[in-house]
């Protein structure tokens, strides 16, 4: 019963240097943001509300599918520099963020509302209601 391993202590040296990313200074945060999203029933529909700091309201699309609701927004970038001054870091991500997710009913989109405030947007989702059974008669 022979139980001996056999190490080599540069593989554990390399081993945590490659493990962990390597920050090299860049400046720049290029980790998308995740959007924030509460999402509540009630008898009538959904609330939804999305974080969305930092972002204007022109930037911020909603698409509803049915049951399903996407968000997304843009973030442009401001490529103002003053002569003289240089850019050290910035941790503010520009780009694209979006999320969907899938409700229990449809949506109907006619009665849907949204409005953005102090960086949260606030949907209001009535549900649709459900199409009744219709009963033929036969002539």
């Amino acid at each position: 019963m022979n139980n001996l391993t056999r190490r080599d202590p540069l593989d554990d040296l390399f081993r945590g240097f490659f493990v962990r990313p390597v920050d090299f200074g860049q400046g720049t945060n290029t980790e998308a943001p995740q959007m924030r999203v509460d999402v509540k029933e009630n008898a009538e529909g959904y609330d939804v509300h999305a974080e969305l700091p930092g972002m204007k309201k022109e930037d911020i699309h909603v698409h509803i599918d049915g049951p399903v609701v996407s968000i997304s927004a843009e973030r442009k970038q401001d490529k103002e520099v003053k002569d003289g001054e240089r850019v050290l870091r910035t941790e503010r991500y520009f780009g694209k963020v979006s999320r969907s997710f899938q409700l229990g009913q449809d949506v109907d989109e006619a009665k849907a509302s949204a409005k953005f405030n102090d960086g949260v947007l606030e949907l209001s989702l009535p549900k649709k209601l459900a199409a009744q059974a219709k009963r033929l008669a036969i002539d």
